[in-house]
């Protein structure tokens, strides 16, 4: 019998739900962009301020992972899961700040669908983050992430759709495009945040 006598640093699942956690408010206040008379520029400060805050704790899990002889699991893994995470974060502050600096007043349609499903999804990986630790009840997790992205598909198209319908002007169509695919490529994330998970349960099992 082999016998493992260093310890396994476990700090990393407290940073991964740390990052899952600040994308639950990330979501939040994406979400604050569409309440009538909301302070958009206040609103982008806010998420620009939980992006920091994501990427102080992906520099942290950076420098755990430089530092640590034993990982829970494959060193390549944690790193991938971290910048994953991260990503989120950056595709939702950057959607954000189109809207402040477009000075977008109305988003077009399928955007309240889009930032819902930003929010189930974020959600969902905070729930599923601590079960790293058991590496137990996480299908569920992945498969959901992945019928949520299917559906954001779906919005994505119809959002397209919409703002090539002729009703709205070549330079509102740049900028609400940009929005509308900033939005998408967030849920993208999410799910590439639930297939490494799926890689990293399957690799463990």
């Amino acid at each position: 019998m082999r016998f493992n006598f260093l310890p396994t640093d476990t700090a990393f699942y407290d940073l991964f739900a740390k990052s899952a956690d600040n994308l639950v408010e990330g979501a939040r206040l994406l979400a604050g962009l569409l309440e009538p008379g909301s302070d958009r520029a206040e609103a982008a400060d806010r998420v620009r301020a939980v992006e920091h805050q994501c990427d102080e704790v992906t520099h942290e899990t950076v420098r755990r992972l430089n530092s640590t002889f034993i990982t829970p699991f494959d060193r390549e893994d944690i790193y991938r899961l971290a910048g994953a995470l991260d990503d989120v974060m950056d595709d939702m502050e950057a959607a954000a700040d189109y809207v402040h600096l477009y000075r977008i007043e109305e988003l077009p349609p399928g955007v309240p669908e889009q930032i819902e499903l930003l929010g189930k999804a974020a959600e969902l990986t905070a729930a599923a983050m601590p079960r790293l630790r058991e590496m137990r009840g996480l299908d569920e997790y992945w498969i959901e992430v992945n019928r949520l992205e299917n559906l954001g598909d779906g919005v994505y198209r119809k959002s397209l759709a919409a703002l090539f319908s002729g009703a709205y002007d070549a330079l509102t169509v740049m900028r609400l495009r940009d929005v509308v695919e900033q939005l998408e490529a967030a849920i993208d994330s999410f799910e590439k945040v639930a297939n490494i998970v799926e890689q990293i349960a399957v690799k463990e099992s």
